[in-house]
């Protein structure tokens, strides 16, 4: 990381960690490698590349965790494994303290396909990238400027599993519908032409290392 004065700000073409905590844990059940495309104090944007060696839930069995009933699907017991990211990479961008990462996906060739709001605890920086907990509910936005929302469902079910209470699910709905209004408005990073931004091609996909678990943030270094 470069920067002084307690900014620490990662470089273009460095490798960091993209983690998620399971709901009201501090165990990590997600982690996605990922390269720093941009990191500065208005905005951090990172790719991660097709064919990235990623960790994932599953239940205990091995079971995807999508294909468990939802009424059991938050409350059956669970693991973790590692597995490649299928498909096309997929660019993420984060404001400092928005409570959601906005993700872009394309088709093969380059054609794009959506946005995808995922809403989310705002991130923690720590030394090896930046930790979060997912808030389950999450928007997909097109290119003829329509949207909608996204694992509501979900969103509910969680409630019930007790992962989320009334009053985190309404500050959860309340940021959603602050997501709607930068929609509406088509504010950043809609409007921004991330959507022709292209990867370079000389970084190499990162590896995730054998610590991927190692203690979550806590606070920015």
């Amino acid at each position: 990381m470069t920067g002084s004065g307690g900014s620490q700000h990662w470089a273009p073409g460095e490798h960091i960690l993209w983690r998620y905590r399971g709901n009201g844990t501090e165990d990590v059940h997600i982690c996605r490698p990922v390269t720093v495309v941009q990191d500065t104090p208005d905005l951090l944007a990172v790719w991660m590349a097709p064919d990235t060696e990623c960790v994932r839930p599953v239940l205990a069995d091995g079971t995807p965790v999508h294909e468990e009933p939802l009424a059991t699907r938050y409350t059956a017991a669970r693991t973790t494994e590692r597995a490649r990211w299928s498909g096309s990479g997929v660019l993420k961008l984060a404001r400092p303290g928005d409570p959601w990462s906005v993700w872009l996906f394309w088709e093969r060739g380059w054609r794009f396909r959506s946005w995808y709001v995922n809403l989310e605890e705002p991130r923690v920086r720590w030394a090896g990238g930046f930790d979060s907990e997912d808030h389950f509910l999450d928007i997909s936005v097109y290119p003829d400027h329509s949207w909608l929302w996204r694992d509501e469902d979900e969103f509910a079910q969680a409630q019930r599993s007790g992962l989320m209470s009334t009053e985190q699910a309404a500050r959860v709905r309340t940021a959603g519908q602050r997501a709607v209004e930068r929609i509406m408005a088509w504010g950043a990073p809609f409007a921004d032409g991330w959507e022709n931004w292209r990867p370079d091609p000389a970084w190499r996909v990162p590896e995730l290392p054998a610590d991927w678990d190692r203690t979550p943030a806590h606070t920015a270094p």
